[in-house]
């Protein structure tokens, strides 16, 4: 009992020092200019993702400012369902005749924190928020001011966002800073959309919607500084600027504040309604090229029982998630996977690059609410393995939002789609390894 109690986090500490290892090697093969790399500012950027997750996760008096704000976004839950059911009535709060509805329980919540969002940044507290992780990254990582603020607005407002902040400075910016910039947004998620991933995780549970709350926000906090490590060893500075440049963010447009509340509603309107589309769609293609696949090779090679048999009926058979998770079930399981989930927790991983992870949130949600009988760490590390915009669909997106800000930068932005998109993913996986090997102490 005493020697497992020791080998284990032992060995959980030594697969997670091979799995970061496995990762920054995969940047350095990649990389464009190896010797170029700034090493320093490598090993400053993991130590502050450590020194995040110690902090957020582990001492008490920061710790309960993060369980502050882990509790503002359940009330923002609980107040986006008040306004819900004014709408839609017994719909969201009658969950024992009709359960947990997703287009009226999680959607509204986008609505409401888009405005939100909007009247924190008219007010200006958001750009303090944004300032002083913009502060921290670039005194610890020597980074130039408008490079610091992107990365740190990533956090909060998102890949289509947070360029807006800065607009005055992406002309000049250099491909290395463009890299930073596409990475950032492809590590993190906006906060639009991350009180609707409680509302996924937790459920009703308000437990649970504070555990997930609470970890999703270490999850997109911890990724900022680890897209500056995999964005800066991927395409590494070779015309370093004036690091002291001034860190002064583009001004609110909005009228006054119900202007800002107005235009909020609008946007988060928008977004909910992309949402909800893609779900629909999406959900509806992946079912269909799993029926399509079981039916034909699956069928035809007669190896749908014997999948079914071997996954415990975790998998149906030859499926299209099947084989995703065979896929990416070696990162999976170099994250500190335990075992018996690297196949599930692979085709989340490969739901969430192929398509997008509102779709991979969706089905760790679902597989929860089924009683999936997941190991807590395996949950917990795809929480934080999915808490980005890394996809494919994300580099279109980037393309589009940014280059219409500063058409000059569309060459670097189309060059440097697919490795911001490694970059973030390596980001969000980094993230995940480290708070897997946290959970074991």
């Amino acid at each position: 009992m005493g020697g497992d109690a020791f080998w284990e986090p032992f060995m959980a500490l030594m697969r997670a020092f091979l799995g970061m290892g496995f990762f920054l090697l995969i940047c350095y093969l990649l990389s464009v200019k190896r010797s170029a790399i700034n090493w320093r500012t490598v090993g400053s950027g993991i130590t502050l993702q450590i020194l995040l997750a110690i902090l957020i996760l582990r001492i008490p008096g920061v710790s309960v400012v993060f369980d502050g704000v882990a509790q503002f976004f359940q009330a923002v839950l609980r107040y986006s369902e008040e306004g819900a059911g004014f709408l839609f009535s017994g719909l969201v709060k009658d969950q024992k005749t009709f359960g947990y509805i997703f287009a009226f329980q999680v959607l509204p919540t986008i609505v409401f924190f888009s405005s939100l969002a909007a009247i924190l940044f008219h007010l200006g507290i958001l750009q303090k928020i944004i300032y002083g992780l913009a502060w921290l990254m670039a005194k610890t990582m020597k980074l130039s001011g408008p490079e610091s603020l992107a990365a740190a607005a990533n956090v909060f407002i998102g890949q289509t966002e947070a360029p807006l902040l800065i607009r005055p400075y992406l002309g000049h910016f250099t491909r290395s800073e463009i890299m930073c910039l596409m990475t950032g947004g492809m590590a993190t998620i906006a906060g639009g959309v991350f009180a609707a991933y409680v509302g996924f995780l937790g459920g009703s549970d308000p437990e649970q919607q504070l555990y997930f709350a609470k970890h999703l926000l270490a999850a997109s906090v911890m990724s900022a500084p680890a897209a500056i490590v995999t964005a800066k060893i991927l395409v590494p500075e070779t015309d370093p600027k004036d690091l002291e440049t001034q860190m002064k963010m583009a001004d609110a447009t909005d009228n006054n504040l119900l202007d800002a509340i107005a235009r909020g509603t609008t946007d988060g309107l928008r977004l909910a309604i992309n949402v909800g589309a893609m779900l629909l769609v999406f959900t509806a293609l992946v079912f269909m090229l799993n029926q399509i696949m079981m039916a034909f090779p699956g069928k035809w090679l007669n190896v749908n029982e014997t999948i079914q048999t071997a996954t415990n009926g975790r998998f149906e058979g030859l499926t299209f998630t099947y084989i995703l998770g065979w896929v990416f079930a070696p990162f999976a399981w170099i994250m500190g996977v335990p075992n018996q989930d690297v196949t599930i927790i692979g085709q989340l991983l490969g739901m969430k690059t192929m398509i997008n992870e509102f779709v991979a949130y969706a089905e760790l949600g679902e597989l929860r609410m089924a009683g999936i009988d997941l190991h807590p760490k395996s949950t917990l590390i795809a929480t934080y393995a999915l808490c980005g915009f890394s996809n494919f669909a994300s580099i279109g997106i980037q393309i589009g939002g940014i280059s219409a800000l500063v058409p000059g930068q569309r060459k670097n932005l189309t060059e440097l789609g697919l490795r911001a998109l490694v970059g973030g993913t390596i980001a969000c996986f980094m993230t995940a390894i480290i708070a897997g090997a946290m959970s074991e102490f």
